[in-house]
């Protein structure tokens, strides 16, 4: 294992990243007429999940979940040890994987907002007439079960969203997953005429929703083995309801719950933590044996997963594809499950911003690089831009590509910052010191000192402390601000 960040690489592996970094040029820029031409276009195959944080596997610091395919890939894949979200609500950061914009500009600041049509995924900007592109799973970026923004192919699977199909959308149509489901012989709750995702969990392993990705995946594997592809899979585990055919895997009395489960939020920490908490109680539950049975759900779910991604990695290897296709793996954003007593998302604490991203690249070296410097998923547009030959494309996008990090080089931005856009909105900035600053007209602010706080059990904002700190990072989101033309004011 090579660490990026936390310590320079010696000469001898500094050459071995730039000669990998060459074959790759050669082996996926090339763009010439010929089939063997073709054949050399690197494939993408890009797997995220929903609302999974980043300490769901080995490489994170969990060595008791059983994760073993996932496991497996971040030894062979740079792993981002310290990635985050643009914002942590799912319809926003969405749009942001997918087209490299940020909420504020894309438009997109909440949930149930439609992606433009003139907004380009990541898949248009390549453009390339010669690859064949699908998405498949939750989509959440608006008309949700038809085929849109250059994919060729659409498997959907979520029916929840119908009320927010543009106009002209047949509001009684269903997903690919539910026309499957039918012809099982499962019927639709009467009201609604919809399988909801409570009966979905609730249903043996083979017919649940990750392993009819998997074999929708391994189908569009095996169809087009002979063309370069970009294919996106989109599971929605191990989102709520947390619950589902692995709910046993784990013995609850086993499951380490959080280092922070019972740390309690001051005053001083923002209104909305301190409510979510009294809501989360009524939820979820108060005490160790609930939150211990919580996660050993989310656990079982993690592990579902793990066994479809197994699946289609086997088949890429199968199919002798595995040596041509970048894979991506990655979540929209994190969960609590259990820190400070929380649970669900939309925070700027760690467990709900930060998530895993690993990247394994074949011309690179299938070996493990992990980057400690903190980075944004804004950055992953351009970073498979560049990799796929083609990094002109990102000239207009606010990202940088990472490879020049990847490459054990200097990026030019090197602080991330993260958005809030409903009240309280909030602007975050996390500095490769370690240093997290969240700011908020609206609502309490906060500071963390991740080197010596990393579970953030003291909110050093108003200690009167550290002046010099905020003020430094204060302009840093000023300046960031004024780049792009986010007009919220948080101080």
């Amino acid at each position: 294992m090579t660490t990026i960040g936390a310590k320079s690489m010696d000469r001898r592996d500094f050459m071995r990243v730039c000669v990998a970094s060459a074959v790759s040029t050669a082996a996926f820029g090339v763009r010439g007429l010929s089939a063997a031409a073709k054949k050399r276009k690197p494939n993408l195959l890009f797997i995220w999940t929903d609302e999974q944080r980043a300490d769901t596997m080995a490489v994170y610091g969990n060595k008791k979940i059983r994760v073993p395919n996932f496991n497996k890939l971040a030894a062979e894949s740079i792993v981002f040890k310290n990635a985050y979200v643009t914002q942590p609500v799912c319809t926003p950061n969405r749009a942001a994987v997918m087209t490299g914009l940020w909420p504020h500009n894309s438009g997109l600041l909440t949930n149930n907002i439609p992606l433009p049509k003139e907004t380009r995924c990541l898949n248009e900007l390549i453009g390339d007439p010669d690859y064949r592109t699908a998405y498949m799973g939750k989509w959440h970026l608006g008309d949700e079960i038809f085929a849109q923004h250059g994919f060729e192919e659409w498997v959907s699977m979520e029916d929840g969203y119908s009320a927010y199909y543009a106009k002209g959308r047949d509001r009684a149509a269903r997903s690919s997953y539910h026309h499957y489901l039918l012809g099982l012989g499962h019927k639709p709750a009467k009201q609604g005429g919809k399988f909801s995702r409570g009966y979905a969990a609730s249903l043996p392993l083979e017919q649940c929703k990750p392993k009819y990705l998997e074999r929708s995946a391994c189908d569009f594997l095996h169809r087009h083995r002979n063309e370069p592809f970009m294919l996106y899979v989109n599971f929605l585990e191990p989102h709520m309801p947390f619950t589902g055919p692995l709910d046993d895997m784990y013995d609850p009395d086993e499951i380490d719950l959080p280092a922070n489960f019972n740390d309690p939020l001051e005053e001083n920490e923002p209104d909305k933590c301190r409510k979510k908490v009294r809501d989360c109680a009524r939820k979820y539950g108060t005490t160790e044996k609930d939150f211990r049975e919580l996660v050993a759900r989310y656990w079982g779910l993690n592990s579902q997963v793990d066994l479809s991604v197994g699946a289609i990695l086997d088949t890429l290897e199968q199919l002798g594809l595995a040596d041509d296709t970048i894979v991506v793996y990655t979540s929209d954003h994190g969960d609590m499950m259990g820190s400070h007593h929380l649970v669900e998302k939309g925070l700027m604490y760690e467990e709900s911003a930060r998530i895993p991203w690993l990247m394994r690249v074949p011309a690179m070296g299938l070996r493990q690089w992990v980057i400690e410097k903190p980075v944004s998923q804004i950055d992953l547009a351009p970073t498979l831009l560049d990799l796929m030959g083609h990094p002109e494309a990102a000239a207009d996008l606010p990202g940088q590509s990472l490879v020049p990090l990847v490459k054990g080089g200097k990026v030019a931005a090197d602080h991330v910052f993260i958005e809030r856009n409903t009240a309280p909105r909030v602007r975050t900035v996390v500095s490769p010191d370690r240093w997290k600053l969240c700011l908020s007209k609206e609502d309490k602010c906060q500071l963390f000192n991740l080197n010596e706080d990393p579970y953030e059990t003291t909110n050093l904002y108003d200690s009167g402390k550290h002046e010099a700190v905020i003020a430094r990072l204060t302009e840093k989101i000023r300046t960031w601000q004024k780049k792009t033309k986010d007009k919220v004011e948080v101080i």
